[in-house]
């Protein structure tokens, strides 16, 4: 007999959602059958209408956590911007997995409390939570498989290259410190903690490589607007930062083995004048070499046509499909925190 599609919860629906809806929709393997909202405006409301497609799926909005449960979820799409272990805990409690984007790949960023409620919530209900997203997530799965042609391994390195401005105006961009003035006191520090999920990512790339780093270090270097720039919502005034360079290593008997870097500017006219590569690398200094650059392009062949909002709906699209197509691996997966490591190789389906 067929398999009956997995039953899945959508849990917000911002800019992410949007994205993960449609792809819950398109996979004959999976049933959207709930969707929690935070705002008393959205409840009652067609997914459909939240989401901006056209026909209505059937499915309303509730902030009702017990009437989501009663409908008996195989997993929860888990999408706030950031993840809150009560209620993370509830759901794996009552025996639902989470797939979630919010910022949680390990949980170690949270700190070992956090971890400790989360797994033991896991444990005791038999379910499994798995975080993912472009990157930190998707990247880290590709640099360790771009490592399973060589041997002798001695560093990979993951690298996010890009112009960011699309994306000025995004709640995720707030604690950044963009359109600050050079040399503002604390300011890198504030970009660290704001990154630390990247250091969850480099515990993720080592587990890929099978190994267990000792230390995570993190720098952090900026580069300045050389005049006004307006990008969407966020203006930056000239000689103020419009440009991160945010690099996290994983360190093994005091040597850096895996790495992650992300370089974000918000225009070229910036000093210094780093290159961009408007994609992600992949590096791996092993027997052989390997370099592996990921291109994300538009479907549309007209790109002309295309709005602003097509090019931010690819960014969203890319970050929310690395868990929604990972659903059901993690609805079979063992009961627990688990990332890439532990889970079969995560791909789309055709259409």
């Amino acid at each position: 007999m067929p398999t009956p599609p997995r039953r899945v919860v959508q849990w917000a629906t911002g800019n992410v959602a949007r994205q993960a809806v449609r792809a819950v929709l398109a996979r004959p393997d999976l049933e959207l059958v709930g969707a929690y909202a935070y705002s008393a405006s959205k409840v009652g409301r067609d997914v459909a209408v939240l989401v901006g497609l056209d026909d209505p799926t059937g499915v309303t909005a509730t902030d009702d956590v017990d009437a989501l449960l009663a409908r008996e979820p195989d997993c929860v799409i888990y999408m706030p911007l950031f993840p809150n272990i009560e209620e993370i805990s509830h759901l794996l409690r009552n025996g639902v997995n989470i797939v979630t984007s919010s910022a949680f790949l390990t949980g170690r960023s949270l700190g070992d409390e956090a971890i400790a409620t989360i797994e033991a919530a896991a444990q005791a209900g038999g379910a499994t939570i798995f975080g993912s997203g472009m990157n930190p997530g998707y990247a880290q799965l590709l640099g360790g498989i771009a490592a399973g042609i060589s041997t002798n391994i001695r560093h990979v390195k993951a690298i996010e290259s890009v112009d960011v401005a699309m994306f000025a105006a995004d709640d995720n961009m707030n604690d950044l410190g963009w359109g600050r003035p050079p040399d503002s006191p604390g300011h890198a520090d504030a970009v660290r903690d704001a990154t630390t999920v990247f250091a969850d990512g480099v515990d993720v790339l080592a587990g890929l490589l099978g190994v267990q780093v000792d230390e995570r270090l993190c720098t952090v270097e900026f580069a300045l607007a050389t005049e006004d720039l307006s990008p969407p919502g966020r203006p930056i005034a000239a000689g103020h930062v419009a440009g991160i360079d945010v690099r996290w290593e994983g360190i093994v008997d005091d040597r850096a083995v895996v790495e992650l870097h992300q370089r974000w500017v918000m225009s070229s006219r910036i000093e210094p004048a780093w290159p961009v590569e408007h994609g992600y690398i992949i590096e791996v200094q092993a027997e052989p070499m390997v370099r592996l650059k990921l291109d994300i392009w538009p479907h549309q062949e007209d790109l002309g046509s295309m709005t602003a909002e097509d090019f931010h709906d690819i960014g969203m699209k890319v970050t929310g499909l690395p868990v929604v197509n990972a659903i059901p691996a993690v609805c079979a997966a063992e009961p627990g925190i688990r990332t890439y490591a532990d889970l079969p190789i995560i791909t789309g389906i055709l259409a």
